[in-house]
């Protein structure tokens, strides 16, 4: 069987089965990666492909932080452009193409206007998406094209006339992240990866010579110490990265310059057709997007320098108010926080100049490795798009660091695993209408959460309804009407108790409150939507 073949049915993620792989082995890993995000998935999967021995350790859940909090784009990045990052851009190109031949089942094509007030504008946009074409060379997307303000109206009803006099029509690719991660981790750990969520490292081990040749993690279900020896340990914690650092070199420099971006998402009205919105320079220089997603629209995205990064971040009200703001510039009925149906916050872990200036919007996107002197490789910045990328030379540079011995990587046409209970439409995991029985009680398929458990690790309420399907995303307040079915059918399938219920709701009623903002209305308005 060719890992191009591979089928699901070998793609089951067992977590006791991985704590025991973890717990048992006698040989060093060759690579132990910390942290389960798009980076970090992606470098275990890669690891795994080349037939090394790989462990992969997640504190919260795969995707818990910005991995599931993306604009939902798989694209080159038309800021960036703007930028100069010429080869930025063209890598992202690059990759665009290999995710949607990988991973057809959640990666598409969607197309977006640009609406252009004045014919000057056009004009710069014009020349600015040919570049893109030209940059993207032989692309299975659509080149880009000028339209009349009628065909922008007609494309998208929605858009004020007068701000779309003219506009650009090109495409891009859009996904869906966590589902996207979930499928990468499956594919590495039937290649022989072990993946394990709520694993806490809390102690990086040294020989006597002071270089790093292991790590002590916790299994936050049983609090359990275990120790694993390794050839070569990788952070891949994100926005978190230098709190593994610290771990290695209590003094070390920060390399991350944290920004947030924030997400609204609105009822399908505002953007009826199947084309996206793009404003590439808002009133403060931003770029904002309006897409649809899931039979919803997400609008986003902010970009406001932050201290530090917190595991649930929440919006400012700033954020949401240029949001709603920008949106009713363009759109002929503006909406209002009543029609806001979920806000989700997102940190972006930029890398630091080592003389910090400016804003986080101007600081690169580019990925960086800084090798340590103990040697814990450390991978950060970067994008979902450019993931794979990120990981093959994050990989190459630990088989250099350490005399690693592996096969060439093999994930640049690795088709990647589909979930058991994916829904036949590409962009559609779990139907919709399934999960709205589920909050009125009625003919629900547990089926979908019983999934979520036996094949893809799902741990917690939120697990399920966060990042296993999306529901918390979409509408909070379905994802909290939902909450105590899920939390009763998980603790049946986990064997827990009442107490575990209780712990479970509390926890996931403090979670979906970051996910809410005043004036917010409730689930009965939604539901008819």
């Amino acid at each position: 069987m060719t890992m191009a073949s591979m089928t699901t049915a070998s793609m089951t993620m067992d977590r006791d089965a991985m704590i025991q792989a973890a717990s048992q082995g006698r040989e060093p890993w060759d690579i132990v990666v910390i942290g389960g995000g798009a980076t970090g998935a992606s470098i275990a999967l890669d690891a795994a492909s080349r037939r090394m021995r790989v462990l992969l350790l997640e504190r919260s859940d795969f995707g818990k932080g910005t991995s599931s909090r993306s604009t939902k784009l798989v694209h080159g990045g038309v800021r960036y452009l703007a930028q100069g990052n010429i080869a930025l851009v063209r890598d992202a190109l690059r990759e665009r193409g290999r995710l949607a031949r990988n991973a057809p089942h959640v990666v598409f094509e969607r197309s977006f206007v640009v609406p252009c007030s004045n014919w000057l504008e056009f004009a710069w946009y014009r020349i600015g998406f040919w570049v893109y074409d030209l940059l993207a060379g032989k692309s299975d997307y659509r080149r880009s094209h000028g339209m009349r303000g009628s065909e922008c109206i007609e494309r998208v009803s929605t858009l004020k006339p007068d701000r779309a006099r003219w506009g650009v029509l090109y495409s891009d690719g859009q996904f869906d992240d966590t589902r996207l991660l979930i499928d990468i981790l499956r594919t590495a750990c039937s290649l022989g990866a072990v993946a394990i969520n709520y694993a806490n490292v809390d102690q990086i081990v040294k020989d006597d010579s002071g270089n790093i040749s292991g790590l002590r993690f916790v299994d936050l279900e049983t609090d359990r110490a275990i120790a694993v020896s390794a050839r070569c340990v990788v952070n891949a914690a994100g926005p978190f990265c230098d709190g593994v650092r610290r771990l290695d070199q209590p003094d070390c420099e920060p390399m991350v310059a944290a920004s947030q971006g924030v997400h609204v998402v609105l009822p399908r009205s505002f953007l009826p057709g199947d084309t996206a919105i793009i404003v590439p320079k808002t009133s403060d220089g931003r770029v904002l997007f309006l897409i649809p997603w899931h039979d919803r629209v997400v609008v986003g995205t902010t970009d406001t320098p932050i201290p530090d990064a917190a595991i649930e971040p929440r919006a400012m009200e700033g954020e949401i108010e240029f949001l709603l703001r920008t949106c009713a510039d363009y759109l002929v009925c503006p909406p209002t926080r009543s029609d806001v149906m979920s806000v989700f916050t997102g940190i972006r872990p930029l890398v630091r100049p080592k003389r910090e200036r400016g804003k986080t919007s101007s600081i690169s996107r580019d990925h960086t490795i800084d090798i340590s002197e103990s040697g814990l490789i450390t991978i950060t910045g970067g994008k979902w798009t450019t993931a794979r990328k990120m990981a093959q030379d994050c990989v190459d540079r630990c088989i250099g660091f350490r005399k690693l011995h592996a096969s060439p990587c093999g994930t640049e046409n690795l088709a990647l695993a589909r979930g058991e209970s994916g829904h036949e439409s590409p962009f559609d995991p779990y139907e919709l209408t399934s999960a709205h029985r589920l909050v009125n009680n009625q003919d629900f398929d547990e089926r979908v959460v019983l999934d979520c458990i036996r094949n893809e690790m799902a741990r917690t309420v939120e697990d399920v309804l966060a990042r296993r399907t999306r529901w918390l995303f979409l509408d909070v307040a379905a994802a909290e009407s939902m909450a105590p079915r899920v939390a009763e059918i998980m603790a049946r399938e986990l064997r827990r108790g009442p107490e575990w219920v209780s712990q479970q709701l509390q926890s996931f009623a403090k979670t979906a409150a970051s996910f809410r903002i005043p004036g917010m209305t409730p689930a009965e308005k939604h539901f008819d939507s």
